[in-house]
């Protein structure tokens, strides 16, 4: 988003046509930014054989995932939903990682049915799939890795007490079930959450998936997951990429050569590549002063946008409609019949009835977690690609939510 000619704009377009347009609430998302993000990835990393897994449960609309294959990502699933849907927007199943987690064995079996990486993450479903698949299908393997990686606990899942992968002091049972079934194993994968501020933190979670990887004679790739912090308000620490692909580059090329087979290097970025690529968009509906603040009410709530509710996380919130207006402060808060507040106290410039509010770095983690709570429809999105705004999911209508419902006469 740039603010030029006294208007906030994407591509040249001014975000106050789009709601125009299209309504509010609403999602839009800059191709340039996902691709700029991308190629600054690619060329941190361009010593070493990378391939970038795009992680996408982040944001799954098809023309998204069409996006990221054109720029040259491959993708990470965790449903048997989103591999069909990966499939849907034309990527080879080869080129997804499945990366399940407490599903039904079936969803395991259906993947490598239809020719997906498999990524497994406990023991119960190793030895399931040595039972059934022996050396035949190539399998990854996910470690917990017992690393904090910092930041919120909502976010981290390689913790001692993480639902997911196998625990490093599982790793004698992992051996001894890869042996007793010679499972092929072709990957070794990590990712401690979201957040990674620090480097030296990656290298050294690196460091565990390395010894893991010397048990394992057939490796064709590690896989580090993601976890690149992006700064979602002013003085963020962020992750110096250039640094990490320095130093990582350096770890890894010295462990191939440890090793003695080159191996490639997969990262499964989600919220780095379009986090601050998305705007969402609202109209504010009503201004009411209290004792206490004056609350921006808008017309949407935590069934859009829930991370700051669910997650405590910061979205940079401002008044697209009077960009140079006087400043005050404001709490914003949404439609929902819970507290959906969106930012306390926050300094906006003066906003009335009508004016249209953007929350920033709203690209990951928005569409994708709405829901029709309140039995309120879901948004529209938008995809500004080469300056043209298109249309890339409808928004929705009471007829949509109705539509799976079945009445029954009483």
């Amino acid at each position: 988003m740039q603010f030029q000619d006294h208007r906030f704009e994407i591509q040249g377009i001014a975000l106050t046509d789009l709601c125009t347009q299209y309504g509010t609430p609403l999602y839009v998302y800059d191709a340039s930014s996902i691709r700029q993000q991308f190629e600054t990835l690619s060329k941190a990393f361009e010593n070493v054989p990378l391939k970038v897994k795009y992680a996408a449960k982040a944001l799954t609309n098809l023309t998204i995932l069409k996006f990221m294959k054109k720029i040259g990502a491959g993708l990470d699933v965790v449903s048997i939903h989103e591999l069909h849907l990966g499939i849907r927007a034309g990527f080879q199943a080869s080129e997804i990682m499945f990366t399940p987690n407490c599903v039904d064995f079936a969803e395991i079996e259906e993947a490598i049915s239809l020719g997906a990486m498999l990524n497994i993450d406990n023991l119960p479903f190793l030895e399931k799939f040595g039972q059934k698949y022996g050396h035949t299908v190539p399998l990854c393997i996910r470690v917990n890795p017992h690393i904090e990686a910092g930041g919120n606990h909502k976010i981290k899942t390689g913790h001692t007490e993480s639902k997911f992968g196998i625990s490093v002091e599982q790793m004698q049972e992992v051996y001894a079930i890869v042996s007793q079934y010679n499972i092929h194993i072709t990957g070794v994968h990590v990712h401690t959450g979201s957040d990674f501020g620090d480097v030296h933190v990656f290298l050294k979670g690196a460091e565990v998936v390395y010894e893991i990887a010397t048990h394992f004679p057939e490796l064709e790739f590690l896989d580090f997951g993601s976890g690149f912090k992006v700064a979602y308000q002013e003085g963020d620490k962020t992750t110096d990429i250039a640094d990490l692909g320095q130093k990582m580059s350096a770890s890894f090329l010295n462990f191939c050569d440890r090793y003695g087979k080159k191996l490639d290097l997969w990262f499964e970025p989600g919220k780095y590549l379009v986090s601050q690529a998305g705007l969402f968009l609202a109209k504010a509906t009503v201004v009411k002063k209290t004792p206490a603040t004056t609350f921006v009410g808008v017309d949407t709530g935590l069934n859009h946008l829930i991370r700051p509710m669910m997650y405590g996380s910061y979205h940079d919130i401002l008044n697209i409609s009077n960009p140079e207006g006087e400043v005050a402060n404001y709490s914003v808060v949404g439609y929902i019949c819970e507290t959906d507040t969106f930012g306390w106290e926050r300094k906006m410039t003066e906003t009335k009835e009508g004016d249209i509010i953007a929350f920033k770095n709203a690209g990951a983690y928005g569409f994708s977690m709405s829901s029709n709570y309140n039995s309120r429809p879901r948004p529209a999105e938008i995809f500004v690609h080469n300056g043209k705004a298109h249309l890339i999911r409808k928004r929705e209508t009471l007829e949509d939510i109705l539509h799976n419902q079945v009445e029954v006469e009483l």
